[in-house]
C-alpha cells in the first residue's frame, strides 16, 4: 500500500517518538538510522506532515482514554490530514482508519 501511495506523510512526532526509544535502548535496531530518518525518508520520496496548532489542540482534546501523548498526536495528524495511518500497534483501532 505504501508502494502505490500518491504520497506518504509521516507525523514529525513519529520522529520524536522513534529517537526517544533508541535513546532509551527500547529499540537497538533504529540506532544506526536514528539520526538520518529525515533524510531517508526525503530520499523515498515521503514528506512530513505539518505539526500544525489544530492538530495539536485536537490531540489534546479527542476522546479517547488512550494517554499517551505521541500517539494521540500520531492520531491526531491522521485525522487532521484524513489519511490511513500505518501501524502495528491497535491502540489506534476505532479512532483512525489504521492498515497493518
Amino acid at each position: 500500500m505504501i508502494a502505490a501511495a500518491d504520497a506518504v506523510e509521516v507525523s514529525p512526532i513519529s520522529f520524536f517518538e522513534i529517537a526517544q526509544k533508541v535513546r532509551l535502548g527500547k529499540w537497538p535496531e533504529m540506532a544506526a538510522y536514528a539520526d538520518q530518518l529525515v533524510s531517508l525518508l526525503d530520499r523515498q520520496g515521503g514528506r512530513v506532515a505539518a505539526l500544525e496548532p489544530a492538530v495539536c489542540l485536537s490531540g489534546s482534546l479527542m476522546e479517547w482514554q488512550h494517554r499517551d501523548p505521541f500517539d494521540r498526536l500520531i492520531a491526531a495528524t491522521a485525522l487532521h490530514y484524513a489519511y490511513p495511518l500505518i501501524s502495528a500497534d491497535a491502540v489506534f483501532d476505532g479512532i483512525v482508519q489504521r492498515i497493518w
